[in-house]
């Protein structure tokens, strides 16, 4: 197997896993608040992963943590979590994660607007029609609009936010640390949650703690698998394999759950899926020329 084949094979991998992840966190989000569902879900995932750096040997660069940029990136990770296990409580598994593949469409959007990157017609179209596909899930003014689409939508700008913020951290700023920084902003925004709502803590029963362990580490697993895909090759040629989150996602959805996602909802999807691999194509392609001239 070629090295291309195995990260496509990795890719593939961790975004099943990510999907199986997203399954459990609805299944908690029905079982307890979702402040809660926040805050054990990042407090643990922060612990086991800054157990799994210690244990390779890694630096973690603590002092990293105060800098504005990786606070910022934090504050985004956490709002992201918050919106979107709100989406998965109160709406389709099927069409959240739908609404979520609009993401690469965001950064695009951001990239141009915020950083002031170049972004030609080709790709404004993408996002447009990327962005057409959205309205075709969520169907404002109609009754099948659930305000939950709108929650899957702010995800989708809180993370494009995050990931835009990512590109402006320093390099001597290790992913380990990205990671636990953003576990915690998971758990902290889930204390806002519940402090906000006058909430406190319940006792977990072991169909509870098992859900939540289950979804951490395979959480992990997902997030492992990413990184080792992005190592083995360029990440233009294994990004459109990201995808295939939404593929597992709606086969979850309808074997587990019991969703049946309408004509409409299937068709924004594709519509979301088309555009933004074409515009990661389109990035792609732009950036093999600007080498070629460099």
């Amino acid at each position: 197997m070629t090295g291309n084949a195995r990260a496509a094979g990795l890719m593939v991998l961790g975004m099943a896993f990510f999907a199986i992840e997203d399954l459990l966190l609805k299944l908690l989000a029905v079982r307890l608040s979702i402040g809660e569902v926040l805050f054990l879900h990042g407090a643990l995932g922060a612990v086991l992963f800054a157990l799994l750096i210690r244990l390779r040997g890694q630096p973690t660069g603590w002092q990293g943590a105060r800098r504005p940029v990786v606070l910022l990136r934090s504050l985004g990770e956490g709002l992201t979590a918050l919106t979107f296990v709100a989406a998965l409580a109160l709406g389709d598994l099927a069409s959240v994660s739908a609404i979520t593949q609009a993401l690469p469409l965001a950064m695009t959007m951001g990239g141009a607007l915020i950083l002031g990157e170049h972004v030609g017609w080709r790709r404004w179209l993408s996002v447009a029609l990327g962005f057409l596909g959205v309205l075709m899930i969520m169907r404002p003014g109609t009754e099948a609009f659930h305000p939950a689409a709108l929650l899957a939508l702010a995800s989708v700008f809180f993370a494009a936010m995050r990931d835009l913020t990512t590109r402006r951290v320093p390099v001597d700023v290790g992913s380990g640390l990205l990671t636990i920084t953003a576990f915690t902003a998971i758990a902290l925004s889930g204390l806002v949650l519940m402090a906000v709502e006058g909430q406190g803590l319940r006792m977990l029963d072991l169909n509870q703690w098992l859900l939540l362990l289950a979804c951490v580490f395979v959480g992990l697993a997902g997030y492992q698998a990413m990184v080792v895909s992005v190592r083995l090759a360029d990440l233009s040629l294994i990004a459109p394999f990201r995808y295939t989150r939404l593929v597992f996602a709606l086969i979850l959805a309808v074997l587990v759950l019991r969703e049946r996602p309408d004509l409409w909802t299937l068709a924004g999807a594709g519509v979301i899926v088309l555009s933004g691999v074409y515009a990661m194509w389109r990035e792609a392609q732009l950036r093999r020329r600007a080498a070629r001239r460099a």
